[in-house]
């Protein structure tokens, strides 16, 4: 089996350096590579990448700023594994967790597999933060008849012709919902395990906001009531 970790990545200079090295460094004990897609950077990150040793990383750049939707659909046509994991660019989420949503599928319990940052260590969030995610995640049960602890988590391990398979849309972080959603409809059972997080917040770099939850909510409703 091959592991494709897909990296979008946008303005994150001071980060995807070591982010990129710390996968690298990782052994899985199976062959992996390391997609990485710039989303139209614009503070040094591309400099970053360019200077990347030959190997290191297959590097995809954006012409423009589409969102993180966009980048991961781009790097979803553009993967060559077997199954793909999403690893943020920031450090919000510990690359030594991609061992935890692989062991579920290694052992041949799942195909699809979550990392919850609510069942696990992590740095406590604002509170309208939590709330958000919290609702989101109750949504998603009821609409789909499942028990998620962690809709949003930016931590998710899919079967690649899975994910080719969707028809994804979204172009920016509406792709966590729009993922999610039609994976329950094709009644693909999510695995969760609990994984380290350590969220940053608006101050410190975080794009997303509260204001997301709203757009998030309705990709769940349409995804639900459209074929």
């Amino acid at each position: 089996m091959r592991l494709t970790v897909l990296i979008p990545v946008y303005n994150e200079v001071a980060t995807i350096r070591n982010v990129i090295d710390r996968v690298h460094e990782i052994d899985l004990g199976l062959e992996k590579e390391i997609v990485v897609v710039d989303d139209g950077s614009t503070d040094g990150t591309r400099d970053v990448l360019a200077g990347l040793p030959t190997g290191l990383a297959r590097v995809f750049l954006q012409p423009e700023n589409r969102g993180k939707g966009a980048a991961i659909r781009r790097g979803i046509a553009e993967a060559a594994g077997d199954f793909l994991v999403i690893q943020d660019a920031d450090l919000e989420y510990d690359p030594e967790d991609i061992r935890k949503l692989l062991a579920p599928v290694l052992k041949g319990k799942a195909q699809v597999v979550y990392g919850s940052r609510f069942t696990g260590e992590h740095r406590n969030m604002f509170f309208l933060h939590w709330v958000g995610n919290r609702f989101l995640s109750l949504a998603t049960n009821l609409l789909y008849n499942t028990t998620l602890s962690d809709m949003e988590t930016g931590y998710k391990l899919f079967p690649v012709p899975l994910l080719a398979s969707l028809g994804l849309v979204s172009d920016r972080f509406t792709i966590e919902p729009e993922m999610t959603a039609k994976v329950l409809k094709r009644g693909v059972r999510i695995y969760e395990v609990p994984i380290s997080y350590t969220g940053r917040e608006k101050h410190e770099g975080k794009k997303i906001s509260w204001r997301d939850g709203f757009p998030a909510l309705w990709t769940l409703i349409k995804c639900r009531f459209t074929s």
